[in-house]
């Protein structure tokens, strides 16, 4: 176990990260691109890492399910946390230490991460919630029934994902 630059114990952790789909080549090299990934982020090394071979689902044709097990180290919880809310592992469980000491300005940071991706997540719902509403309309109106008023206030944050999504393909 290594410290950080804070003279801390490093947070050991093992995730399992978890793949649907097809072909079953094609999971396996997602899984690879997310290692890939991982490697990248700040503060995290990745220690151990298998990736399973893909195996059919039980009553679903041509579908594959298949998992890797990665064990990480990392400098501070917070990246741990980040972790957690990019990749949304299947599992995650701390093995070392056995206990974490945080400032309360740790605790700050994992909390403002979490708020701020709650209210990403909440945006985003509303953005397809709107959007339903609006193909509702309209196939209302092709099948030449009233559509149903629309919230004026809705609308500019769908201009805001909408403006999001465009500058991160940028």
């Amino acid at each position: 176990m290594m410290s950080n630059k804070d003279g801390k114990e490093n947070i050991r952790a093992a995730m399992i990260l978890e793949v649907i789909g097809r072909p079953p080549e094609h999971l396996v090299a997602t899984l690879e691109d997310l290692m890939k990934q991982i490697r990248a982020e700040k503060g995290v090394d990745i220690v151990e890492q298998k990736i399973n071979e893909p195996v059919p689902i039980k009553d679903q044709k041509d579908f594959y399910t298949t998992f890797a097990e990665v064990e990480v180290e990392v400098e501070d919880m917070l990246y741990l946390a980040v972790l957690m809310f990019k990749y949304m592992p299947a599992h995650i469980e701390v093995i070392s230490p056995e206990i974490v000491p945080m400032t309360n300005n740790g605790w700050n940071d994992i909390f403002n991460e979490l708020v701020r991706r709650l209210h990403s997540y909440d945006e985003v719902a509303g953005v397809l919630d709107m959007e339903k509403k609006i193909l509702e309309n309209k196939l209302r109106e092709a099948l030449g029934q009233q559509p149903e008023p629309i919230k004026k206030e809705t609308k500019p944050a769908i201009e805001k994902i909408k403006k999001e999504k465009k500058a991160r393909k940028e």
